[in-house]
């Protein structure tokens, strides 16, 4: 019977992952006000990469936000109180993802990260990219 409530478990901690993972990357679209599929279609590498990163990033986020419950509370946790945890943890998650994010921009006077993305800028896409990695390993860090 533990193996069957493992499986359920597992299912519906990955369902909860995917809608998180798609909540997460609509939050980020709205900081970087370029319509991704629209540039993904016009083959705009930079979206592409920003939008790897961002996947990446909220990936890992997701990955600290699951297991910091289990690892925090007592092996009597129910799966409403993980589910609720886990929800929270990537909730603060984010919002430190999203505000990381616009903290680096702000200090970075030199140009506009979101206008070089939206142009095609490459190097600025990979940029973005590895800003949102390494704001979610740090994050992830301190939610685990």
């Amino acid at each position: 019977m533990d193996f069957l409530m493992d499986i359920l478990e597992v299912a519906i901690y990955s369902c909860l992952g995917i809608v998180l993972m798609l909540f997460g990357n609509f939050l980020i679209d709205l900081i970087i006000p370029c319509s991704f599929p629209e540039e993904i279609k016009r083959g705009n590498r930079a979206v592409g990469f920003v939008s790897a990163g961002t996947n990446i990033g909220v990936g890992i986020l997701l990955k600290a936000a699951i297991a910091s419950p289990a690892a925090v509370e007592s092996a009597k946790e129910t799966l409403l109180s993980g589910l609720s945890g886990s929800i929270l943890y990537f909730i603060i998650g984010i919002v430190f993802f999203m505000l990381g994010y616009l903290v680096i921009r702000f200090f970075n006077k030199q140009y506009n990260l979101n206008e070089e993305v939206g142009s095609g800028n490459m190097a600025a896409g990979i940029m973005v990219a590895g800003i949102f990695i390494g704001l979610a390993i740090v994050i992830s860090g301190v939610i685990v």
